[in-house]
């Protein structure tokens, strides 16, 4: 792991006025009146006092007695009644009786009558703006959803806010020399930093800070690490954000949240604003065959072009971005005066691996066995993400043995299971399979001890794990940048080594050089199309069509050459294939012994080692090392 050496501690910024705080009141606001106006509306019909109630012969005996001094009734029968002392009653003629005479009785006690039409009662009242309710309370609802998921505003104003993650100086706490490797990374992006820190340098040179730089490499290099290392480097605030986030099912509301997003920005400067998976909106416009939901994503992309150029330079705004498909990225949104810079984020070389795997180590107890230089070996390829999980992978193999300490055999392990996937004890072979598999898988390794430009073979078994129902492992000795012409011919004899070699003992092949052959057509095709190794075809690269720019789909693209020239191309594959078998055979039929040797000893044992393959071609005494000290590169499997 290394570390970035610092002449002192940064320079203190200058205290800056607190971006104007947004209410928050404006939801809680509405709810409190709907709340009041269902009270004015409810509460009194409830709070209103009731009279008691009265038959129709009690209330007929209260007028004979003279006592009623007024009454109201309505359609249903209803009566509302008064006494003469003030007091008053209900109660409910029986109009389904039709009393006779009532009125008469009324007007002869001088009873005042008034006739009422019946309003509804205070439930059907409720039931009849059920509807109503049911409308406000949802809007409610999505204004308060809409103010909590996108940073505030007035109820549905908050829908167009950018859903930005406002990370301030003290809270990260991760630094570049917490990043094992990738110097050059750092310094490019570091550069950011000095800049926002101390602009007034780059202003004496006549330099212009950056006003973007774009991180681009494969899945799991870490370019959103490198993005929280620069929040925690830089002492001014940092908004991140994914590509994603922006697009909506709504047109405009991605342009809304742009520009909210740089006002923040604005608002908070000197900052940096991070925008991870810009691929997500910032990719071709023109490309959506006409389609409406790609008008909201190039709306978007249109505001991030005019803010990006458009906001002063003095501004102290710079914008980090990563994606791993710079292909698909808008050719507008990669020119300088936006994305300034283009970072190469690579896979780790093996001096890099190495120094990953000390950092992701850190803090777990080793057995003395464990040489981190042969695992950064025996990685090719492998990313920082991969090497982490292959650290855990390990762990847990410890942990099924009951055990603290990581060794070898762990990391061995966890390798396999990661390239080749579980192993299963349960799936056993029948014995003229394991026999097979054991013939198959020694072919490989003997073909591949016996070419001059393999790399060494480090281990072979016949044990299934995942898909494969063997391997042959080789570990390189140096990592290779450029390859020759006769390392991929022997590449392509070690390949077809297993189907080789079932021919040379079985006289027939088998279902297991499937992988071995798909493999082997790919590399001849490249061998022939792009690296122009073919003599019939001659110094030619012939391209797959896919890489013009347009945007259009491969498959709707033809081939650009013809169909004499596929012709040749598919003869010259077939060649360099058929040529590779036929070496790879001839070198088991000479060496018939050590194969068979090499098969009975897999078929003992399961699981050899590299000193093995070389003990049986020397044809010595082999002694068989059953300890996995090696971490190799897969060379083969049979399926």
């Amino acid at each position: 792991m290394s570390r970035t050496a610092r002449s002192g501690p940064p320079p203190t910024p200058a205290p800056k006025p607190e971006p104007p705080h947004r209410s928050r009141g404006g939801g809680w606001l509405l709810t409190a009146i709907t709340l009041l106006i269902l009270g004015a509306i409810v509460v009194p019909a409830f709070w209103t006092p009731s009279a008691p109630s009265m038959t129709y012969t009690e209330f007929l005996a209260e007028v004979d007695a003279g006592h009623v001094e007024s009454v109201s009734i309505d359609d249903t029968g209803a009566v509302d009644g008064m006494r003469r002392g003030g007091a008053g009653f209900t109660s409910r003629v029986p109009t389904a009786l039709e009393p006779a005479g009532l009125e008469a009785k009324l007007r002869e006690k001088k009873v005042a009558i008034t006739a009422t039409k019946a309003s509804g009662s205070l439930l059907s009242g409720l039931l009849g703006y059920l509807p109503f309710f049911l409308l406000l309370g949802f809007l409610l609802w999505a204004g308060m959803r809409a103010q909590k998921t996108a940073g505030g505003g007035l109820g549905m104003t908050g829908f167009g806010r950018a859903k930005a993650k406002i990370i301030e100086a003290q809270r990260p706490t991760t630094r570049f020399a917490d990043i094992a490797g990738y110097e050059g990374v750092k310094q490019e992006i570091g550069e950011i930093i000095d800049f926002l820190r101390d602009p007034a340098r780059y202003a004496a040179a006549g330099a212009k800070g950056p006003r973007g730089v774009i991180m681009v490499g494969p899945p799991g290099t870490g370019k959103t690490l490198f993005a929280r290392a620069v929040a925690g480097e830089a002492s001014v605030p940092f908004l991140s954000i994914t590509g994603s986030a922006f697009v909506e099912m709504f047109v405009g509301v991605g342009a809304s949240r742009v520009r909210d997003l740089f006002e923040e920005a604005r608002t908070r400067a000197p900052s940096i604003i991070f925008i991870d998976e810009i691929d997500a909106v910032g990719g071709r416009r023109g490309t959506g065959g006409g389609l409406g939901g790609h008008d909201e994503r190039e709306q978007t992309l249109n505001q991030l072009l005019a803010e990006m150029d458009g906001f002063d330079q003095s501004s102290g705004v710079v914008v980090l971005a990563a994606t791993n498909r710079p292909e698909t990225l808008d050719g507008a949104l990669l020119r300088p005066g936006r994305f300034d810079r283009q970072v190469t984020v690579p896979l780790p070389n093996q001096a890099e691996r190495a120094a990953i795997l000390a950092t992701h180590i850190d803090g777990k107890h080793l057995a003395p066995d464990v040489d981190l230089g042969i695992v950064a070996r025996g990685t090719p390829g492998f990313s920082g993400a991969d090497l982490a999980n292959l650290v855990n992978e390990a762990a847990i193999n410890a942990v099924r043995d009951d055990r603290t300490t990581l060794t070898a055999a762990d990391l061995a392990a966890a390798r396999d299971r990661v390239l080749l996937g579980r192993r299963d004890s349960s799936n056993a072979l029948l014995p003229e399979e394991r026999r097979s598999v054991a013939v198959h898988e020694s072919g490989h390794a003997l073909v591949a001890a016996l070419c001059e430009h393999a790399d060494p073979v480090a281990k072979v078994t016949i044990l299934p794990a995942g898909m494969a129902l063997g391997a042959t492992e080789q570990l390189p000795e140096a990592e290779r940048h450029l390859y020759r012409e006769s390392h991929l011919t022997d590449l392509l004899a070690i390949r077809l080594g297993g189907r080789a070699a079932e021919l040379v003992v079985f006289g027939e092949t088998s279902t297991g050089a499937a992988n071995d052959l798909a493999g082997a057509t790919a590399l001849a095709a490249k061998m022939v199309t792009e690296f122009g190794m073919s003599p019939a075809l001659g110094p030619v690269g012939y391209g797959s069509g896919s890489g013009s720019g347009s945007g259009e789909r491969p498959e709707l693209l033809g081939r650009p050459y013809s169909e004499q020239t596929q012709r040749a191309v598919d003869e010259e594959i077939a060649r360099l294939v058929r040529a590779a078998q036929d070496r790879a055979a001839d070198l088991l039929r000479r060496h018939r012994r050590a194969l068979d040797a090499l098969a009975g000893q897999l078929q003992e044992h399961e699981t050899v080692d590299g000193g093995v393959v070389l003990a049986v071609l020397r044809d010595e005494p082999a002694t068989v090392d059953s300890r996995p000290g090696s971490h190799p590169v897969v060379a083969s499997q049979v399926r």
